[in-house]
């Protein structure tokens, strides 16, 4: 089988700043929805936040998580979790509409060990894939390369979120 090579070079900002990294990217980004453009914030709730993720496995990966800093699931109220699994929903309505995936990864991973890239903050990945697409844990290989900007991916899911009326909650 020929091997091909998947050139991500965005992501040596994101390993290399692992160890630097200062604060919550989560936390820093709920405060100041004047700057939500430009911290990709989709969404945001009583509870919860939807985030573009800056280093996405494929496109149209977004981040849902509650405002409250909690490391995992034992210390996020009921409603907490009802609010963020709603978000999931939504989420996918949303993706769907806009960039029309045929599937979806949603997950979390606890620990950095278990690939957590912000191990202090809860938070839900939802992943859009398409048929023919890499696996999740694979990211070489008759690989796409990721085709939008995120600027114009958080725009196209604005448009579709309001034509939705998205979230409903």
């Amino acid at each position: 089988m020929e091997r091909n090579n998947l050139w991500a070079p965005w992501r040596i900002n994101y390993i290399q700043g692992l160890d630097k990294t200062t604060g919550c990217f989560i936390c820093n980004n709920r405060d100041d929805p004047q700057k939500d453009d430009e911290n990709l914030v989709l969404w945001r709730t009583d509870k919860s936040i939807v985030i573009l993720n800056r280093y996405p496995y494929n496109n149209g990966h977004l981040l849902i998580a509650p405002l409250r800093h909690i490391p995992d699931l034992d210390e996020a109220n009921d409603d907490e979790m009802l609010e963020m699994t709603k978000l999931v929903r939504e989420s996918q309505k949303a993706l769907s509409l806009a960039i029309h995936p045929h599937g979806f990864n949603i997950g979390m991973n606890f620990g950095r060990c278990a690939g957590a890239g912000l191990p202090g903050h809860l938070h839900i990945h939802i992943v859009p894939r398409w048929s023919g697409d890499t696996n999740f844990m694979n990211v070489c290989g008759n690989a796409d390369i990721i085709s939008q900007s995120l600027v114009d991916l958080l725009a196209l899911l604005r448009k579709a979120s309001k034509e939705q009326a998205l979230p409903a909650l």
